[in-house]
Order: C-alpha cells, then sequence, then structure tokens
C-alpha cells in the first residue's frame, strides 16, 4: 500500500525542559493515587507502534523489553527501532517513564513496553502495511495493550481486520483521535484507526480542563486526556513540550496498565478486552463538553475508590436506621 499514512500533526510546545517531577497530566488523571494497588502497571506490556523509541534513554532504558522495525529506516534492518524524530519515546515516557530519582515519571511505570517502529524519515510517514505489519506483531507477541499516536485519512480494510483481531484476543488497542478538529463540536473529523469502533479513541483537554481546539469531534470519542504541553522524555536525553492527541493517547494507554492490574486483583480472573474497556469509563468525569468532544469524559483513576468511601458512610447511616 501507498505512504500516505502520517503522524497526526503535533505541536513542539518547548524543547529541552529542565525536570524532576511527575507531569501534571499523570497527576491529573489520579495515576499516583492507585500505584499501590496496581503495581504501578508491572506485568503490563504495551506495544507502542510510532516513530521508534530513544532506548537509552535514563527514563526508559529499564522499560523497554524488545522492539521491531517495520520502515525502511536503517535500511530496513528489523532490529533497529532508533527514534530519529522524538514522537515515539515521547509517547513512551508518558505511558511508562521509570521513577529513579530524576527526569519524568510516566503513567505506569514498572510496566513494560515494546516499540514497533512503523512510522519513519524525516517527518514520520510510513505505509498502512508498516502499521498493519505492526499491529499483528504485538498481537503474535501477546501484549496486552497496543497504544497508536497516529492515524491516517482513510479507512483500509485490512487495518480495520488487524484491530478487530487485536481486540478478539482481548488487547486493548487505544487510539489518538486525531488534530484535525475545528473546535466545534457539530461537524465530524475523522482519522483512521481512532475511529474504528473497536478502539478506544482518545481526544484531548487541557490542564485547565479545556478542550484542546485541535482534537477531532465525532460519534466514536471515548475519552479524554491531558494533550496540551505535555512534558514527557526525547532523544538524547532531554525532555520535551510536546501538545497533540498523540499526546493524551498515551496517558490513556497507561491508566489501562493500571485498571488491568486492579481488575484482576479485584475480580481475582483476567478480564476481557470489553470488561477492561467497562472499568475504564467507570473511572470518566465530564468536563462539560458534548460527547462527540469528551466522550465519557477525563480519565480519574481514583474516581471509583472516592465514590466508594462517599457511598460507604452512607450506607451505614441507612442499615442503622433501618435496625
Amino acid at each position: 500500500m501507498d505512504k500516505d499514512f502520517k503522524l497526526i500533526p503535533y505541536k513542539v510546545d518547548k524543547k529541552n525542559v529542565e525536570v524532576n517531577e511527575i507531569p501534571q497530566g499523570v497527576r491529573m488523571i489520579q495515576a499516583p493515587d492507585v500505584w499501590e494497588q496496581s503495581e504501578k502497571g508491572k506485568g503490563i506490556v504495551i506495544a507502542i507502534i510510532d516513530t521508534g523509541c530513544d532506548r537509552d534513554h535514563p527514563d526508559l532504558k529499564d522499560r523497554v523489553i524488545g522492539g521491531r522495525n517495520f520502515t525502511d529506516d536503517d535500511n530496513g534492518n528489523p532490529n533497529k527501532f532508533s527514534d530519529y524524530i522524538g514522537h515515539g519515546t515521547h509517547v513512551a515516557g508518558t505511558i511508562a517513564a521509570s521513577i529513579n530519582g530524576s527526569g519524568v515519571v510516566g503513567v505506569a511505570p514498572e510496566a513494560s513496553l515494546l516499540i514497533l517502529k512503523a512510522l519513519g524519515g524525516k517527518y514520520g510517514s510510513g505505509s498502512y502495511d508498516w502499521i498493519i505489519n505492526a499491529i499483528n506483531y504485538a498481537v503474535d507477541k501477546n501484549v496486552d495493550i497496543i497504544s497508536m499516536s497516529l492515524g491516517g485519512p482513510h479507512d483500509i480494510p485490512e487495518l480495520h481486520q488487524a484491530v478487530i483481531n487485536a481486540v478478539e484476543k482481548n488487547i486493548l488497542v487505544v487510539c489518538a483521535a486525531g488534530n484535525e478538529g475545528d473546535g466545534r463540536s457539530h461537524t465530524n473529523e475523522y482519522s483512521y484507526p481512532g475511529s474504528y469502533n473497536e478502539v478506544i479513541s482518545v481526544g484531548a483537554i487541557d490542564f485547565e480542563k479545556r478542550s484542546a481546539n485541535f482534537t477531532n469531534s465525532n460519534n466514536e470519542i471515548d475519552l479524554v486526556a491531558p494533550g496540551v504541553k505535555v512534558i514527557s522524555t526525547y532523544p538524547r536525553n532531554k525532555f520535551t513540550e510536546l501538545s497533540g492527541t498523540s499526546m493524551a493517547t498515551p496517558h490513556v494507554s497507561g491508566a489501562l496498565a493500571l485498571l488491568k492490574n486492579i481488575s484482576e486483583k479485584e475480580f481475582g480472573r483476567p478480564l476481557t478486552e470489553a470488561e477492561l474497556y467497562a472499568q475504564l469509563i467507570k473511572r470518566t468525569v465530564s468536563v462539560g463538553y458534548p460527547k462527540t468532544i469528551e466522550g465519557n469524559g477525563l480519565v480519574s483513576l481514583a474516581l471509583a475508590d472516592r465514590i466508594t468511601g462517599i457511598l460507604s458512610p452512607l450506607c451505614m447511616i441507612n442499615i442503622s436506621n433501618i435496625s
């Protein structure tokens, strides 16, 4: 297939940022509140299909368990999945940057990352075949989650089938909604695979919980996450602020790694893809926009526990009244 698959356009807000913190986006979705019960995502494998990764970055070197190159970068060497653009490294840091006393911390800082490079060149372009092959490879490796901060304008049946195959194997597929939005909720902008019903489609908001003016709107949006001026890892041991639904997506991928561990402890068994999706949606809260913009709302990982804490005293009062 033709090379008409590209990175969703994103914005570089600030390069070479000095940081030593839990980023605001990680705190905004309440990830640290559930780290203890979720084991910080330990044991969960997330495949990142993107521009590769700087596997030597201090915040990522302990998280990357392997990778594969599906592009023609480095003469198509499958064992070289270096990131020459920075996008994939930034996504990886938001998902799982380690707690190491410096740099940034990811949403699931003990999750494992499988780096699948399917976009390359100078601008992050690729063929649909590269994306499809990467999805199929992730399925063969039996990963828990596939994270794709990318998109294309065409609904390709083979791409859709690859996504369906992943979901049928109980693999959660998380995709960026796209950055072609015009700020209006009644217009529809579609990007694929983000607009397939089977994926978890992620839109972007800023740290004031305002919808990003670039985020796509359509009836397939599932939820939103921070995607404006997000600080994360960048090649050559750097840190950078980027904006886009590409930056919102890894917040949700990391959140699902935490929820998978929490839910399987709670239920005492592995959950299906549909059940894990339900656990995610249970932990969302509206930020006041139409469904076409925010879907079910902002992911808020500690929400269910807080509701339980509020309701428990009320239940005790009701019981005492009855007795």
